[in-house]
């Protein structure tokens, strides 16, 4: 087997539970055969799962975990249970350099909570973020960050995910000079917080670094595919993630009962395929899954807890894609050029 990311999963996380983490496995390495894979869960489950894939049990690694995080499981409870659940063992062996990222669909939650006391943030970060992909009208999807790990964030808070996001949109869609902007209610610079405007102050004076400060955006603005990195607090954040979910799935259940409500519309339906299939492969949370904890000193990678086969391949390749970008080392130079030219103008940051 050639050597290649090695990613630790949950194999007991999200709601379809171990079948679905298999089967989306099987699925990136056949895309992607240099991947090596340690699946931590219940050995008999996971290996009859496994059995299911030809050639899969050759490939991968099991280690038994006998116990696994409840969804509704509170994330100090979880805390304490660590060790001995596939969760936690799954992001202690990014701790112990056995994997380069772990991934879990399970409890997102006591997932952050973990991760942190595990790995701790990196130096430089005073906390990490939540990041995903988001679909829009360009020919890239845009990052979004935080979305729910820190309700309240200061402007270092918001320039510190700037970076982080950059870094991002650098390693996944492979943009050298990508566009960021601060969420807010307007887009000219008197509006909004003290916060956001004290990090936008800052954002422009960083020209030196591998992305372009572009200033606010509204939130009806982030599908139009004219930024690739959207930075806020966790609370706006989460707020407008779910909302964008539930504005996709309120158009795809309109649509559906437009279709089926009178023999001329089931017509229209017919001649209407071709478009609508492209339209629910956009709108497809599986073709955008991955969510990431950044400003770890160590990768985490959150599926989506319904995420199909799919999804879970695709949240795969994302994490690949960072170990293999070396993500951590990029935000890590990138904060320190910042913090050298903030000190340098008596910036303290």
């Amino acid at each position: 087997m050639n050597d290649g990311p090695r990613i630790a999963i949950d194999a007991m996380g999200g709601d379809s539970g171990v079948s679905a983490m298999i089967a989306g496995a099987a699925k990136a390495l056949r895309k992607d055969p240099s991947l090596r894979f340690t699946f931590y869960g219940d050995e008999p489950r996971v290996r009859d799962e496994i059995e299911e894939h030809k050639g899969l049990a050759e490939r991968v690694a099991v280690v038994h975990s006998p116990e696994a995080i409840d969804p509704r499981e509170k994330p100090s409870q979880a805390i304490r249970r660590a060790r001995t659940t596939s969760m936690g063992m799954a992001i202690n062996a990014v701790k112990e350099e056995r994997a380069d990222a772990a991934l879990s669909g399970g409890n997102t939650g006591a997932l952050m909570a973990m991760s942190k006391l595990a790995l701790r943030t990196m130096p430089g970060i005073d906390r990490p973020a939540l990041a995903a992909l988001l679909p829009t009208l360009g020919d890239t999807d845009v990052i979004m960050l935080d979305l729910g790990a820190n309700t309240e964030c200061d402007a270092q808070n918001l320039v510190q995910f700037a970076v982080m996001g950059a870094a991002y949109a650098r390693c996944v869609l492979g943009i050298a000079q990508p566009r960021v902007k601060l969420l807010n209610i307007g887009t000219e610079e008197l509006k909004g917080t003290g916060e956001l405007k004290d990090a936008a102050a800052l954002l422009r004076e960083a020209d030196y670094l591998p992305f372009r400060f572009d200033g606010f955006t509204e939130g009806d603005q982030l599908s139009r595919g004219q930024v690739d990195v959207v930075v806020t607090d966790g609370f706006s954040g989460n707020i407008a993630l779910k909302t964008a979910e539930g504005t996709a799935r309120f158009v795809t259940d309109l649509l559906r009962r437009a279709f089926k409500s009178s023999l001329r519309s089931k017509a229209g339906f017919a001649l209407s395929q071709p478009a609508l299939n492209l339209l629910k492969v956009h709108l497809d949370p599986n073709n955008h899954n991955g969510a990431v904890f950044l400003g770890l000193n160590g990768l985490v990678v959150k599926s989506h807890g319904a995420a199909s086969p799919k999804g879970v391949a695709n949240a795969i390749r994302v994490a690949a894609s960072m170990v293999r970008n070396d993500i951590t080392r990029r935000i890590g130079e990138d904060l320190d050029n910042f913090r050298a030219h903030a000190f340098a103008n008596g910036n303290a940051i």
